[in-house]
């Protein structure tokens, strides 16, 4: 009978605990600039967290008089997953092509972190602003929140100076920043929002961020710490992907890099090789034409190579050597065929290169 009573007072108290599996998301919303619906998306493509997506959302609803919204249900991931509350200003007609690309001017949104027992809500913050403060019993459901803070002292930084400099000294200190932020966090899905951040090309951190990829291991124990924590998710799965486009562009630039280089040395040394093979030749016919000078031209002939060289017509030579044009004539034939010539042009261009 004991035993009965126990089994029925199990019972009793694990009832609560079973009707208490959901979650709960409240808040309020400005009415005066606000009256629209209040929409709850469950983000999967870390790429598109902060927008308007209809594929996302899952859960639509109305505040009331005062502004007071809710989400309830049991039918959420059991693990943290990323959410998005979005309120939004368009009519009917301005819906699609205004969201076409996922973006809308005229909205108000908060990221976090929750799953489906918890219970959060978005008070206004103390200068009435609404969605800036989160409250809720998971610890990390306002990280996103912090991580947008450090990022916005980070843009007011930069915004600061706009020197080389400057850029350089804040790109590491921002960069170490938000990296220390998201590792004491100790949940993967905020160094995954961090780094959607960090790895946007569009991000003046970007090419800092390749750096690092290349040297630190911290990009490999994440993706480690994703596939234990959310194995076989989106989250992992698209983490995994963009890790290994990343490293292969890094490879990529470095192999461009090399191969250039290799061409470069290639090319100088064939250059090198060619002037060696040019010169020798060079040396060569030099030599050669020295031999011809001196042991096959006559005395005569010489004496006409001169003149040659020095533009002198054939009426010139004839003059200055006291002798007729035929016999200038005569000369210059022995001297083309000793020289392998045939013409002035070639006579003067053997000697000029000399």
């Amino acid at each position: 009978m004991k035993f009965y009573f126990l089994i029925v007072y199990c019972i009793v108290l694990t009832i609560p605990k079973i009707a208490s599996s959901q979650y709960e998301f409240s808040g309020y919303v400005d009415k005066k600039n606000w009256a629209g619906d209040v929409y709850l998306s469950l983000i999967e493509d870390y790429r598109q967290l902060s927008g308007v997506y209809p594929e996302q959302i899952i859960a639509k609803t109305t505040s009331d008089s005062t502004g007071y919204f809710s989400f309830i249900g049991d039918n959420l991931p059991v693990q943290n997953h990323m959410y998005r509350i979005h309120i939004e200003a368009c009519s009917e007609n301005d819906k699609k092509p205004i969201h076409f690309n996922g973006i809308c001017p005229d909205s108000k949104e908060v990221l976090f972190i929750a799953n489906n027992t918890d219970i959060l809500t978005l008070p206004f913050s103390f200068d009435n602003e609404m969605f800036c403060k989160i409250v809720s019993d998971n610890e990390k459901s306002n990280a996103f929140i912090k991580v947008d803070s450090i990022i916005n002292d980070m843009r007011f930084a930069f915004a600061s100076y706009r020197s080389n400099t400057n850029r350089k000294i804040n790109t590491k200190k921002w960069f170490t920043t938000l990296h220390k932020y998201v590792k004491d966090q100790n949940e993967p899905l905020t160094e995954l929002y961090v780094h959607a951040f960090l790895s946007d090309k569009a991000n003046n951190l970007y090419a800092y961020y390749l750096k690092d990829l290349k040297k630190n291991t911290y990009y490999d124990h994440l993706a480690e710490r994703l596939e234990q924590e959310y194995p076989n998710s989106t989250y992992t799965e698209q983490y995994k992907a963009e890790l290994a486009s990343d490293k292969f562009l890094i490879n990529s630039k470095e192999g461009t890099s090399n191969i250039s280089w290799l061409w470069l040395v290639l090319l100088l040394l064939i250059l090198s090789v060619l002037i060696n093979i040019f010169q020798l030749l060079k040396y060569r016919k030099n030599k050669n034409l020295e031999g011809i000078t001196e042991k096959n031209l006559t005395q005569q002939e010489q004496k006409v190579l001169n003149l040659i060289l020095a533009d002198k017509t054939n009426k010139e030579i004839a003059s200055t050597m006291f002798v007729s044009i035929s016999t200038i004539k005569t000369h210059i034939n022995n001297l083309y065929k000793k020289l392998g010539v045939r013409t002035r042009n070639e006579v003067k261009s053997m000697y000029i290169n000399k």
